[in-house]
């Protein structure tokens, strides 16, 4: 459980722009996310011996690593594509990490982008949110994604009397941030009624408990903790990660009310030595409002059945107890599909290092970063922090 803790670092982090970016490709935003993310470890890619990218919705390739290992000349012995939404997306810093502390490689660059918002026209996008869940037993019903999600938000509703106010109010907090984010796709500050008037999209989820529809790029880069001193800027630690895994098709689920960020949260806190209350930021999966109210449930934040409750009075705000995607996340910051988790581990970097500004959190030297894929179907949590512990 321990083999892992503090061997690895993040050394380098960035963002593309997000939002409409019309004048560069999926592709093109992959690459300009690893440019920015070399830079910012003050490398160049003959330094990097492994590379690590996630399948692009718009522009896929069978084998999209060594794509784009080769739009960018880069000649790996680690090489790896993912293609399972945010869950897997995070835990392949898990499979890096361990690849590095086995001397498998030992500088991993991870880059993840899509142009979900402007490379796909109306029609495809639809069909792409009809076409989730079983063929059989699922789909024939026509729900989209957003109606799965919505009938987990009902049953936490029905177990435990959460209310629409409450899944309300993780929107509100992540606008709030993101208000102070000149990155964001989404600025405008929004309130609890505002949340509650903007349409119907599935009962009881309205359009502004969705994310959001975006393009944009992320990256990051990992080596040891021993070799990341020599870095440009100050390391950020990989202390705990653990993953869970419950279901592929939601009418498969053990639990619509409990997911397994438990397990993925137990793992990680049990291999960093460190508990719920010692995360000063969270960076939470935020597709859509309830899953923010189970994930910090599960994590260990609140009982279970408390999260309606825990995320009012602004306790997930900056400034409350636990200031929670603090960059917007997905509803206010961006979602570009599959690389949406990697936008939280950059922003724990920044956190970690103290370079966000009016959206830092004082004093932070813990961060939590959690994903989730599928339909509340696979999980991963992984612990940062200032210090090699």
């Amino acid at each position: 459980m321990e083999s892992l803790r503090s061997q690895v670092a993040i050394v380098g982090a960035a963002d593309t722009e997000v939002g409409v970016v019309p004048h560069l490709s999926a592709t093109q935003l992959y690459v300009k996310a690893a440019k920015l993310a070399l830079e910012d470890a003050g490398i160049t890619k003959e330094q990097v011996d492994g590379l690590i990218t996630c399948t692009s919705f718009v522009e896929p390739y069978m084998y999209h690593a060594e794509m784009i290992a080769e739009y960018m000349q880069i000649f790996p012995r680690y090489c790896l594509n993912v293609a399972t939404g945010g869950g897997t997306t995070l835990a392949i810093m898990h499979h890096a990490a361990s690849a590095i502390a086995t001397g498998v490689c030992n500088t991993v660059l991870i880059t993840m982008a899509d142009n979900m918002l402007s490379g796909l026209s109306r029609d495809r996008a639809i069909e792409a949110m009809s076409t989730a869940g079983h063929a059989q037993f699922e789909r024939p019903y026509g729900p989209p994604i957003p109606g799965f999600y919505a009938l987990i938000a009902q049953a936490h509703m029905h177990a435990y009397g959460t209310t629409s106010e409450q899944l309300a109010a993780v929107a509100v907090a992540c606008r709030k941030h993101a208000s102070l984010n000149p990155a964001a796709q989404m600025r405008q500050p929004i309130t609890i009624d505002d949340v509650l008037n903007s349409k119907m999209i599935a009962h009881p989820l309205h359009l502004l408990d969705c994310s959001l529809v975006s393009d944009g790029g992320a990256a990051v880069v990992m080596t040891s903790a021993e070799r990341a001193k020599d870095f440009k800027n100050r390391p950020v630690y990989m202390l705990g990660v653990g993953e869970g895994h419950s279901h592929e098709h939601i009418s498969q689920a053990r639990s619509l009310t409990t997911s397994a960020a438990k397990e993925a949260g137990e793992r990680a806190y049990a291999m960093a030595g460190l508990g719920p209350k010692d995360i000063d930021v969270a960076e939470l999966y935020d597709c859509f409002t309830p899953v923010v109210i189970i994930e910090l449930e599960d994590l260990g934040f609140c009982p279970k059945g408390e999260g309606g409750r825990f995320v009012e009075g602004g306790r997930i705000e900056l400034g409350g107890e636990l200031p929670l995607n603090t960059h917007g996340g997905l509803m206010s910051h961006c979602h570009p599909g599959h690389p949406g988790s990697l936008f939280s581990i950059t922003e724990a970097v920044h956190q970690l290092r103290g370079e966000c500004g009016p959206r830092q959190v004082k004093e932070a030297e813990i961060a939590l970063v959690h994903g989730q894929g599928g339909i509340m179907s696979t999980h991963c949590s992984m612990i940062l922090g200032k210090e090699r512990g």
